[in-house]
């Protein structure tokens, strides 16, 4: 008898991580469906013809750390220790420092996209190294490779989720717990739908979720998807800064909240 497999997912009311939800449900798994609006969950489940049996939906905040811990407590009493866990729920918002109410802006992003992130871990890292198996899979961005025009914020919230996960895979290295880390480029998502700038390489999220379901699959532990824009980051990366500040001027700033 095939043993059931089981996929924590935040963010899974929308986007990148209903794609995974739905790519994870295809492939046999059961799912702990996590968001604040569970009542989209809801109705893509009925869309979809899920079957009842093989998921649940947890209302939680991630940006508060009770709220998304306690779900993840109730999925571990619920449905058991789960096979993977998805922390992909984030925000993306533009930012000018010099707006003060913009710093609210940058710490609501932190709280949501690092220190969220790592909430939604806890629950389940000792009874996955008790096991001596599962995956734990972050939702990184190419952004976290150089800062952006307005991006202040959400590229280094990006960055400190890239070595946030090399930090956890390192403390997990020899446990049987592997830490993946993926980094989308542009995704076609309600967070990128507003951007006004060129997006090259954009994917749609079932695209995005079939190849990220791949490398989780392969535990990969890093991978930016597509591969093209993995190219893009590396050449950015290497870039003078005075060649690459001229590059960036004339590129659209990242909408700020209330634009």
């Amino acid at each position: 008898m095939e043993m059931k497999r089981l996929a924590f997912i935040t963010g899974a009311s929308s986007g990148i991580g209903q794609a995974l939800a739905s790519r994870f449900y295809d492939a046999g798994y059961d799912l702990a469906l996590v968001a604040r609006r569970t009542e989209q969950i809801d109705a893509w489940a009925a869309e979809k013809k899920i079957d009842p049996s093989r998921f649940q939906v947890y209302g939680a905040d991630v940006a508060q750390i009770d709220s998304i811990v306690a779900a993840g407590i109730a999925c571990l009493e619920q449905q058991g220790v789960p096979d993977v866990v998805i922390a992909n729920a984030g925000v993306s918002i533009g930012m000018d420092t010099g707006e003060r109410g913009d710093l609210d802006v940058f710490a609501r992003l932190l709280a949501t996209n690092n220190v969220g992130l790592a909430a939604t871990f806890h629950p389940f890292v000792r009874a996955m190294q008790a096991r001596g198996s599962g995956r734990l899979v972050g939702i990184g961005s190419v952004a976290a490779i150089r800062g952006l025009l307005g991006h202040g914020a959400y590229c280094a919230s990006k960055a400190g989720v890239v070595a946030y996960r090399e930090s956890l895979r390192t403390e997990l290295h020899s446990s049987g717990v592997n830490v993946v880390t993926l980094s989308p480029g542009y995704v076609d998502t309600p967070l990128t739908q507003g951007n006004r700038y060129g997006m090259p390489f954009l994917m749609q999220p079932e695209e995005f979720a079939d190849k990220a379901f791949q490398a989780i699959e392969s535990g990969t532990s890093y991978l930016v998807i597509p591969w093209q824009m993995g190219v893009v980051a590396k050449i950015l990366r290497v870039l003078p800064n005075a060649l690459f500040d001229r590059i960036v001027q004339g590129r659209g700033r990242k909408r700020r909240a209330g634009e």
